[in-house]
């Protein structure tokens, strides 16, 4: 992993999204994935991104 955060790539947040998930920590995952949204340039890989790793804080009820 580079050691300049400006040099990290989409799939260094969704590699990092994934392992958060793995340990259970579904909010880091979230911000790192949020992070991998945003670094795309196509829409629709944005939602598709955003969809795999939703805000664990937004009340669904």
């Amino acid at each position: 992993m580079p050691n300049d955060p400006a040099d990290l790539t989409v799939a260094d947040y969704l590699d990092g999204a994934r392992d958060m998930a793995a340990a259970g920590r579904s909010f880091l995952a979230h911000l790192l994935a949020e992070e991998a949204a945003r670094l795309v340039d196509d829409p629709d890989t944005a939602r598709s991104i955003r969809a795999q790793y939703p805000d664990p804080t937004t009340d669904r009820g």
